[in-house]
């Protein structure tokens, strides 16, 4: 490796001393007849190209004020919700007791929002009532209900709004937060969904509704009688609301949800801090 050493190694033949420096041996001459072709010059081997995989645009956080969609409930048929049908159509009986009184006075209005019936007699309690099953709200000058969203400035326009739930009339108004109650639940994902459990007990399904869009799901159940369950989830990142399914059986209610794009989520619920950084995000863009 040193140059030095290789210029003080010893000859290893014998000869006159020679002044002059010999001749370089001649090359041979390579002819070529024909001019080859491009292809033909390449190597003989099978070339496998290997094109890298376009990068994937991360799915951008839609705003929180997009409308909502009530999902469908699909039912397990189960004995154990019979005897609870029986309490839901036996309600305006209770309705009697927190009026204290033996009956519900005539001219009574439904305490359900976006309902004007009034209490006519018998024949009122076999109605159904077509209401709103969320809550008012008032933002910007727009008014609308939470379960529907038809926004409107004028504000008789919003009273007269066709209600967009039916069900049965509610002639007394219950104390808020009187039956809600916590109840157990939980989640798994895989890498494409997440499968949301709610274990309620007897869920009845009139009483119960879920609600999504891409980023938020509402859960709310009625359960065991006269016990309710509520649950406001701001989710981890965001979902195909086409590829959302409820399914409601004796022992609890199990929502799956699918991922907008495939990817493990941290958590089920979006912390506080990274909503308020995915909300200053939106506004710087």
């Amino acid at each position: 490796t040193d140059l030095s050493d290789f210029l003080s190694i010893v000859g290893c033949a014998k000869g006159r001393h020679n002044s002059e420096k010999p001749p370089e041996p001649v090359k041979p001459e390579v002819k070529t007849t024909e001019k080859k072709e491009l292809p033909e010059l390449k190597p003989k081997f099978q070339e496998h190209i290997i094109q890298a995989p376009k990068p994937v645009e991360a799915v951008k956080r839609p705003s929180p004020d997009e409308p909502m969609t009530n999902l469908e409930l699909k039912i397990s048929a189960s004995p154990k919700q019979a005897p609870d049908k029986l309490k839901l159509s036996s309600g305006n009986e209770e309705d009697k007791k927190r009026l204290g009184t033996d009956e519900i006075k005539i001219g009574i209005s439904c305490k359900n929002g976006g309902c004007s019936k009034t209490y006519r007699g018998l024949e009122s309690l076999e109605e159904v009532c077509v209401y709103h099953s969320g809550v008012p709200i008032f933002h910007e000058g727009m008014k609308y209900w939470s379960c529907c969203r038809r926004k409107t400035s004028d504000f008789n326009t919003f009273l007269t709004q066709e209600g967009c739930t039916t069900g049965k009339h509610m002639w007394a108004k219950k104390d808020a937060g009187e039956n809600v109650v916590p109840c157990r639940h939980d989640w798994h994902q895989t890498e494409g969904e997440v499968t949301i459990s709610v274990y309620a007990k007897n869920s009845l399904p009139e009483l119960s509704r879920v609600e999504v869009h891409s980023t938020l799901l509402n859960v709310h159940s009625g359960f065991e009688g006269e016990k309710e369950f509520h649950q406001n989830v701001k989710l981890w990142d965001v979902t195909d609301v086409k590829r959302i399914y409820v399914t409601m059986t004796a022992t609890k209610i199990e929502i799956t949800i699918r991922k907008a794009e495939p990817m493990q989520w941290a958590s089920l619920e979006l912390p506080a801090a990274k909503q308020q950084q995915k909300q200053k995000d939106n506004t710087t863009d």
